[in-house]
């Protein structure tokens, strides 16, 4: 047995979202053991550009979820090291012409009735936010309520903090079986390297979550969906806020499983700036695929020009947690008492990971959530409960 005395939950994964829902759980006196067959944020975490966004989600639980996130994120802020590398720098979203511009509009008004910070920006304004922006453009829309971390060092700094509190992190830790009792009711994880006793257990493994899921004996279908990453050699400060196109917003709500492309260009405290983004449902497939990167660089030099001559210096893929109807599973699983799924945020994780880790926290203590968890339900993808 890995630990002696029975814990009061496991968390599968050592990504961000259970990172933080280490933290809340520990902050709220439950004892915590976090495992991972890899390395802490060596999955989705560890190739995410770390956006943390209100502006390309439309109202309704995502949103929701994100706005609680954001403030809880400007929280962890004050909380956590510096290191974390949180920037609320606002985000600006950009329209190349007047239809674009219009369904923008549309958006970002249905956003304000729900609390979000929204503000036109005229096409002649655009080079006040942005110096080096290309010309031309309809016009866009400040957010000044997105922000950035470093989402690896957040998540470590979240299992540090989640450490003081008294749980444990354990890496290079594969989880091979959930234990259940007589009346199928969670009891722990049998792993290989031996078992973790404990009444609740969390499923907080990513693109991996449907697997974890099946140990357990149920359905959630989370599907991996490819996205790369373009990382310039570092500048002096160019982009000031993360800028994207109008239609990334739609490319997020997609359903499609083929390839799409929006650009999205942003700076970092380091200098590299980060080039995206792309989207494409082609399994664990990890080929560095030459037409994406070039039209991911196309599109960022067609925002900014002074792109043009700058050296890409790396790029990186990762593979994002997708769930059908584009909302997480997050809560209790009542298909088997004391499994709860935190997984399938798709590019969202990082950003949304504070509000899932308060509502895990919740479920797990039996206490009002913080917010409606409905919309998130795991089960809502049965298709052997639907036929029942």
């Amino acid at each position: 047995m890995l630990m002696r005395q029975p814990l009061d939950v496991v968390i599968v994964g050592a990504g961000v979202v259970g990172a933080a829902c280490a933290y809340y759980a520990s902050r709220s006196g439950l004892s915590v053991a976090v495992v991972d067959r890899g390395p802490v944020a060596g999955g989705t975490t560890g190739a995410g550009e770390g956006n943390l966004l209100v502006s390309d989600k439309v109202p309704g639980p995502e949103l929701d979820l994100a706005l609680l996130s954001a403030a809880l994120w400007r929280e962890l802020a004050d909380e956590l090291p510096p290191d974390i590398e949180y920037e609320q720098k606002g985000g600006l979203v950009v329209a190349a012409g007047e239809a674009s511009l219009a369904t923008l509009g549309a958006t970002a008004a249905g956003q304000r009735a729900v609390g979000v910070e929204a503000f036109a920006v005229a096409a002649d304004q655009l080079r006040d936010l942005e110096p080096h922006l290309a010309r031309g453009l309809a016009g866009g829309v400040h957010y000044p309520q997105d922000a950035q971390v470093q989402p690896a060092l957040a998540a470590a700094h979240l299992l540090r903090a989640a450490g003081r509190g008294g749980a444990r992190t354990l890496p290079g830790v594969e989880v091979v079986a959930v234990l259940t009792g007589a009346s199928g009711e969670v009891r722990g994880v049998r792993t290989d390297k031996g078992e973790l006793l404990a009444p609740a257990v969390v499923n907080a493994a990513g693109t991996w979550g449907g697997e974890l899921a099946a140990l357990a004996g149920v359905e959630l279908p989370v599907l991996p969906r490819r996205g790369f990453v373009l990382v310039t050699e570092p500048l002096p400060p160019l982009i000031r806020h993360k800028v994207y196109a109008a239609e990334y917003v739609a490319d997020v709500s997609s359903g499609s499983a083929a390839l799409q492309t929006s650009p999205v260009v942003e700076g970092t405290p380091s200098g590299p700036v980060l080039i995206g983004a792309s989207r494409e449902r082609v399994g664990f497939d990890r080929t560095l695929s030459v037409p994406v990167i070039s039209r991911l660089a196309a599109g960022a030099t067609a925002l900014f020009p002074v792109l043009a001559d700058v050296r890409v210096l790396r790029t990186y893929h990762g593979f994002r947690p997708y769930l059908p109807d584009h909302l997480p599973a997050i809560g209790a699983d009542p298909r088997v008492p004391g499994l709860f799924h935190a997984c399938g945020h798709e590019g969202a994780g990082i950003g949304l990971a504070p509000a899932t880790g308060r509502l895990i926290a919740d479920a797990i203590r039996g206490e009002t959530p913080v917010l409606d968890p409905g919309p998130f339900a795991p089960e809502r993808f049965d298709t052997t409960r639907d036929a029942a």
